[in-house]
């Protein structure tokens, strides 16, 4: 199946001078492309900011589990932009250059705990069947409680979301900000 992405942005980021003081809070200067794109439509942004708070900074998952998910995630809706910020946020909470390569390859390339295969069984079923199976689930449930496990699910459906709607809009990376393992000299 072709990965079409737009050649350039679809919406420039909008210049934060430019919006409402309520608006800057979530699109302040100097934020991510991101949220100066999705600025276009402030109340969509302010009410996706709340939940995407929830899933990155107040989840019941450790960080570096929830970064193993989204980078997985990243990968797999083929979000460049997404990947990059993550690999980013992944490194400081302990996922080595190694890990993020093999997030890009087949699970079974890597020699993965029990615990972190099943994690990453689970983003790549919610991406291809948006469901977990039974025994992916099975695995998961050994180690997490249930909040655990809802909050692997909104991991994964949030940052299918924002996957979607970052290689629809075109959102070029931020400066400084790594693409793809192995792009430059500032990556893998």
């Amino acid at each position: 199946m072709p990965h079409h992405r737009p050649s350039s942005p679809r919406l420039l980021p909008v210049d934060p001078t430019t919006l409402d003081e309520e608006t800057r809070r979530y699109a302040p200067p100097g934020s991510f492309n991101i949220f100066r794109t999705l600025a276009h439509h402030p109340k969509l942004l302010k009410r996706w900011s709340v939940f995407g708070n929830h899933v990155l900074s107040k989840s019941t998952l450790p960080a570096r589990e929830r970064e193993l998910v989204i980078l997985r995630i990243g990968w797999r809706c083929r979000a460049r932009y997404e990947f990059g910020q993550h690999t980013v946020i992944g490194r400081r909470e302990g996922i080595t250059d190694e890990e993020i390569v093999a997030l890009t390859r087949e699970v079974d390339a890597h020699p993965w705990s029990s615990t972190v295969r099943a994690l990453v069984m689970a983003a790549d079923e919610l991406h291809d069947d948006l469901c977990i199976s039974d025994s992916t689930w099975a695995a998961l449930a050994e180690t997490w409680t249930v909040e655990h496990l809802l909050d692997i699910v909104f991991a994964a459906g949030q940052y299918t979301l924002v996957s979607m709607a970052l290689n629809t809009l075109g959102v070029e990376l931020d400066d400084g900000l790594p693409g793809w393992p192995g792009e430059d000299d500032h990556d893998v």
